[in-house]
This record gives structure tokens, sequence and C-alpha cells, in this order.
């Protein structure tokens, strides 16, 4: 088999940049090195007064200044998720040795994912509208809203002149537009795709719409660092957090061409629909369970090969329970010898940037031989049996790594990544 092709004579995917801007970091290594140590990024709102909220935690991110990343004139008509996506892409194009521009920019694209966008600039908008009337508004507001602006300003600032695409899939997008930007490379589209996700709305309006489904814990106000605490017994619920990921997806024969590093590889990827509910899961775990058995199917590797889950984790007494029961459903009595984490219990989750933030914790894990933990497990729950990768990092021999999000609207996505250079990839790490 050519060596640059997967064995259905596919183009094999790696990724040769990283870029992450979350609450425990404003790089992506640092991000890293707080989640081993146990450093949490949650803490109380200081974007407004939450004082009168039940829930007055998020995972916030601290000291970031689009300045350093944008002319400030431009940053200013971005709404926060813009300009926390046009810096996490210029860290990646840096990291994977592209600063100084692409050499065929028609061949490159913009994937990204998000939930809700620049939804406070819509809202911003609105009320001064409502305030000093139609000769005030912001003539910027409705663009600068838009979910689609993120790939936009990223596309216009790195000039890229391929395919763009945005995910809009709640809690699944940062992971299903990396699979999305897999897929452009794999049918010829594009040699290479910057592919990620992002949020930033911890904002009022945001924060009380959570609130008032009782979706966020209300006993942390005082604790946050231990406020989000996955597959625990006395979990409460999420965390609503900011951040933004986002790696650089390449060919693997365009990679090797121009030295690239290469970090680790796409194997296969998956979306499923619950077809259930908007935000209750399917109580059998289905679109779960196809997504799960798809992305395994489409990397084209044995179950007992899958030695690593970031679980998506929420802390929500429904999600954690429902996520264990179906990878006990879809593994069997394999689903004992995987280590599973929910990296969500140190920053929270970020919506639509969540995604492809744990692809990148995945990444890292493959990259170093880490499994990342789950921080705040006390309690076992009776419903949460696994391994669950507590008190702790832990050392590994890591060869595949899976990465589940599932999202309002009964969204579900799941990736496979490989390690390069060892086991299935086939390669050699620092070609």
């Amino acid at each position: 088999m050519n060596s640059t092709v997967d064995q259905r004579g596919r183009p094999r995917i790696v990724i040769t940049g990283i870029g992450a801007i979350t609450p425990v970091g404003n790089t992506p290594v640092e991000s890293w090195e707080n989640l081993l140590a146990g450093n949490s990024g949650i803490g109380r709102i200081t974007q407004f007064d939450p004082s009168d909220l039940p829930t007055q935690i998020a995972g916030e991110i601290k000291g970031f200044d689009p300045r350093a990343y944008m002319n400030h004139k431009d940053a200013r008509r971005m709404s926060r998720a813009s300009q926390l996506g046009v810096a996490v892409a210029k860290q990646a194009v840096e990291d994977a040795g592209l600063a100084g521009g692409f050499r065929d920019p028609e061949r490159v694209g913009v994937v990204m994912g998000t939930a809700m966008g620049g939804w406070e600039k819509g809202n911003e908008g609105y009320e001064v509208y409502k305030e000093k009337g139609f000769a005030r508004a912001n003539p910027f507001a409705l663009t600068s809203s838009l979910c689609n602006m993120p790939s936009h300003h990223i596309s216009l600032e790195l000039q890229t002149l391929g395919p763009i695409n945005t995910t809009v899939a709640a809690c699944a997008s940062g992971t299903q537009s990396i699979g999305e930007g897999a897929e452009l490379i794999r049918r010829g589209a594009a040699d290479m795709v910057l592919a990620g996700g992002v949020e930033g709305l911890v904002v009022e309006a945001a924060m009380a719409g959570f609130c008032a489904m009782r979706a966020m814990p209300v006993n942390y106000n005082d604790d946050p660092g231990r406020a989000s605490r996955p597959f625990d017994l006395h979990r409460e619920g999420f965390i609503l957090s900011e951040g933004a990921g986002l790696v650089v997806l390449e060919r693997l024969d365009h990679a090797l061409a121009r030295g690239a590093y290469i970090y680790a590889e796409v194997l296969g990827q998956s979306t499923a629909s619950d077809a259930h509910h908007m935000a209750i899961p399917d109580p059998e775990a289905a679109g779960a369970i196809r997504a799960m058995r798809w992305a395994i199917e489409d990397a084209g590797v044995a179950y007992d090969e899958i030695d690593y889950i970031n679980a998506h984790g929420s802390s929500t007494p429904i999600n954690d329970a429902l996520e264990t029961y179906a990878i006990k459903k879809l593994f069997g009595e394999q689903a004992y010898n995987l280590a599973v984490s929910s990296t969500k219990s140190i920053m929270g989750h970020a919506m639509g940037g969540t995604g492809t933030i744990e692809a990148i914790f995945c990444t890292y894990g493959l990259e170093k031989g880490i499994l990342p933990p789950t921080w705040n497990f006390e309690t076992p729950d009776p419903d949460c049996d696994l391994d669950y990768v507590t008190n702790g990092p832990r050392s590994a021999d890591l060869r595949v790594a899976m990465s589940n999000s599932f999202g309002l609207g009964g969204q579900n996505a799941c990736i496979v990544l490989g390690k390069y250079g060892n086991g299935h990839s086939n390669g050699n790490h620092n070609a």
C-alpha cells in the first residue's frame, strides 16, 4: 500500500499545526500544561455582574488581547468569536511553519464551527436601536453576529482562497468541523484545511437561558474549581465557558513534501442524529452509538485498537450516564479496557469550541504518550463505572484515540485520531 493513502486508497490526513485559547491558557501548550496540573480555569464571572443568577461561575479566557493578532479597528468590528478564531488560526499557521503565506492559496480551505457565533453583537445592536433609534443603529451589528463570520475573518486575514464553510452543530460543531475538513481533503478539494471551533458567549442572556433550563450547577459558586465534575455521583450540570481551537489538516504527501512536523493523523470521522428531542438525549444513546461506530468503521481500525476516549463528559447527570452506557453497549467487555476522561472538568464547556480543543488534547496525548485526566472525580457513580483516568495524568502507549461531542438538537460527532509513526498510522513521526 502506498504509505500516503489509507487502506481505501484515500489520501491520509495529518495534523501539522495547532492553535488554542482556552480558560486554562492562551496558547495550546499552556492549556495542555494547566490541564495536566489541574489548574482550573473556572471562576466567578467577570464580564458582567452575575449576582442575580443562580449560577455565577464560568470558564472565562484570561488576558486575551485581540490586538496581538489583528489591528484595533478590525477587532472592534468583530464578535469575540471572530477575534478568537483569527487568533487561534494565526497560532496554528505559525506552528505549522506557514506564517509566510501559502504556496497555493486556492488549495487551502477553512471550516470553522460555532454554536452561536457572534450572537452578542446582534443583541448589542438591538439594545442600541431600542434605546437610541434607527439613526444610531450599528451598521456592523448584523454582519458581526453571523455564525459564518469567524470563517470569513480567518480566510480574509490569512488570504485562503479555497473552500470555506461553517459548521453550526451546537456542542458538536468543533468536532464536526475537523471531520468536514478531512472530507474536503479526501475528495481532492483542498491540500490543506484550517479546521476548528470557537465560542465566545459568557454573556448574561446565554447564562440566564441555561440557568432557566436548570442545566448548570448552583451549589459551587463559592468553590468554582470543583463545579465541573464529570462522571462523579454528585455532578449537577455543565459549566459554560468560552474558547477556541484550530488545527491545520494537511494531505500527508503534501506535508512530507514541505518537511512539516506531524503531530497526529486523522483516521476517521462521523456524525449521527438522535432524531429524538432538542435538549434531552435519546435514552438508548442510539445516535451516540452510531456516531462512534461509524467513525471507527471510517477509520478502518478494530475496536480493540482504540486506547482512549476523550468523552463529551459534560458533567450533567443524564449525559455522563448515557455516554457511559453508549460506550459499554458499543464496545462490550472491551469498554473496561479503555481509558476515558473528560477535560471539561478543568475548563468547562466551550460549546462550539470544545470539540476542537478536546481533539487538540487527544493529539498531544498521542504525541506525548500521556492520558489527560478527569479532575474532581471524588465519589463513584454506579451508573458510571469505566476507567475515567482520575487523580492526575497517566503515562500510556497511545496508538488510537477517539473524541466524542454530543450536542443540543441530537447532534452527535466523533473523530478517530492515530499516533503518527506508530501502530495503525504507519510512518515516521519527524518526517
